[in-house]
């Protein structure tokens, strides 16, 4: 159980930092971003949690704001999976979770 809520904790981890790294881009890149090989990169890297937020959201929300929907989902998905992992250790005892 615990491997599994620290492989789940890493994924979203990198899925974060990711959306957070493109973001930054975004704002750096400018007009150019689309031909920017780092952000292409990290988009690829980002799909699958834009395709999650796009099936997720409503249809007003525009394709634009969609990797901002993405973060806010990996990090409400990040921290649920913190508290569970708490919850587990302190279950368990923390001796056992080193």
């Amino acid at each position: 159980m615990l491997l599994s809520l620290n492989i789940a904790q890493l994924l979203l981890y990198i899925g974060g930092l990711s959306l957070a790294g493109q973001g930054l881009l975004y704002v750096i890149a400018g007009q150019g971003r689309d031909t920017n090989l780092f952000y292409q990169l990290i988009g690829m890297v980002n799909k699958p949690w834009t395709v999650i937020a796009r099936f997720v959201s409503p249809k007003q929300i525009v394709d634009s704001q969609i990797p901002f929907v993405a973060f806010c989902i990996v990090g409400v998905l990040y921290m649920a999976v913190t508290i569970a992992k708490i919850e587990h250790c302190l279950t368990i005892g923390i001796e056992a979770c080193q």
